[in-house]
């Protein structure tokens, strides 16, 4: 089956709301077998609802319509929905009741545009909105199945959940498409893409379908199988292979991230972790201490930002900073290997670098950053070339330091 998404609402147009719909339709579609072919995101405007609609590929068997369904004026989505479908609204007895069960829930009074949420396409299988008071409708036309759905994401979410998908999956059946998904980091697209390229003909040998998903700092590969789940153990060995090729920069699958499997390594080993950081600013210790549970291993954290506190809490000394500067291996060495024993951890990480866009010179450039990892084994920095992008940087730098950890347990 193949799904367009059409996301209703000029506040997607003009950035004020990112249209995080879309991307958990897509998940959520995907993870059952199905296709999503095109995702468009258009004014809260009669006409472009009516042109969306009557540009629908020619392949497409559902269409997935979020937004325009509140209590106020210009939410027209229904309105339009019900002249295209050409029937006429009416009061629906079971979601008015639902309404006024919500609103005396809350003890709230209820307006008369709450009592016209109600009034609903006659031509539409009504789906339960649970979680607020615009209903979801079901319509059909042409053997193309049209959902419009509220566009807040709660709300949207459980419509598709609790109603649609189950109606999905009794009309159209369960797809045969399996997917599975390994995480790297530290290796760019096309690098990586040059490192498995005997790997990838073998892949489209067996017929499987190959896909890279890049995003700053890491890249996912996602194997998919158009004969179903039968195929799994084909595509677990693809992956083997690539993990026993690749294992610095393979760290986890599907939804899983660096800072939970970097977690689920040091609660196997027992073991502590803590930080100390210049450039990243808290931030690492932000995302590593973001895992549920991670008061079992993650201790705290020196936040050094000037030189001044790099030598009078993290005792880095005033030698090191003179003469070869913050951002230097030595420096970095210093901050790891002094915050594992300031901090009483087992494993202490560092980071000191040029996030930009200012601050860079020639020998010290914007995106040079230094990671110390200080350890039972000892103390070793490692130097990192990233771009001019501030953010960027942050980011890169952070995934850096934990890949580079988790690595090393691993290894260990």
């Amino acid at each position: 089956m193949k799904v367009e998404i059409i996301a209703i609402g000029d506040e997607l147009l003009i950035g004020q709301t990112i249209n995080t719909n879309a991307a958990w339709l897509g998940q959520e579609f995907s993870s059952r077998g199905y296709q999503i072919s095109r995702a468009l995101s258009i004014a809260d405007d009669p006409q472009q609802i009516i042109t969306a609609l009557n540009t629908l590929l020619p392949t497409t068997n559902c269409v997935i319509i979020t937004g325009g369904l509140g209590p106020t004026k210009d939410d027209l989505t229904k309105h339009t929905l019900a002249a295209y479908f050409n029937c006429e609204l009416a009061i629906h007895e079971a979601t008015l009741a639902q309404i006024e069960a919500f609103f005396e829930s809350r003890n709230k009074p209820m307006l008369d545009v709450n009592v016209q949420q109600a009034a609903l396409p006659t031509c539409a299988k009504i789906l339960k909105n649970r979680r607020g008071t615009a209903a979801g409708m079901w319509f059909e036309k042409a053997e193309v199945i049209y959902i419009s759905l509220p566009g807040v994401p709660y709300e949207m979410k459980t419509i598709m959940t609790e109603e649609a998908f189950p109606l999905i999956e009794q009309r159209f059946g369960k797809s045969a498409l399996f997917h599975k998904t390994i995480l790297t980091q530290g290796i760019g697209e096309s690098f990586l893409a040059e490192q498995i390229k005997d790997w990838e003909d073998r892949v489209r040998e067996a017929e499987l379908s190959l896909a890279y998903l890049p995003s700053p700092g890491l890249v996912k590969l996602r194997l998919t199988s158009f004969k179903g789940k039968e195929e799994e153990p084909l595509i677990l060995s693809f992956f083997q292979e690539l993990q026993d090729r690749l294992p610095e920069a393979i760290f986890g699958e599907e939804e899983q991230t660096l800072a939970g499997v970097l977690g689920t390594l040091l609660l196997q080993r027992n073991a502590s972790i803590g930080t100390v950081e210049s450039c990243t600013a808290g931030l690492l210790a932000n995302t590593i201490a973001s895992v549920a549970g991670a008061s079992a291993y993650y201790q705290g954290a020196l936040l050094t930002y000037s030189n001044e506190l790099k030598h009078r809490i993290a005792e880095v000394s005033l030698s090191a900073l003179q003469q070869y500067g913050a951002v230097s291996e030595e420096v970095a060495k210093e901050m790891a290997a002094n915050g594992k024993r300031i901090l009483g951890v087992d494993y202490c990480l560092s980071t000191t670098g040029v996030a930009g866009p200012t601050g860079g010179t020639p020998e010290k450039p914007v995106g040079l950053v230094w990671i110390g990892l200080s350890g039972p084994k000892g103390t070793i920095a490692k130097s990192f070339r990233f771009g001019d992008n501030r953010q960027r940087n942050l980011d890169m730098t952070i995934l850096s330091a934990m890949n580079w950890l988790r690595y090393q347990l691993v290894c260990d």
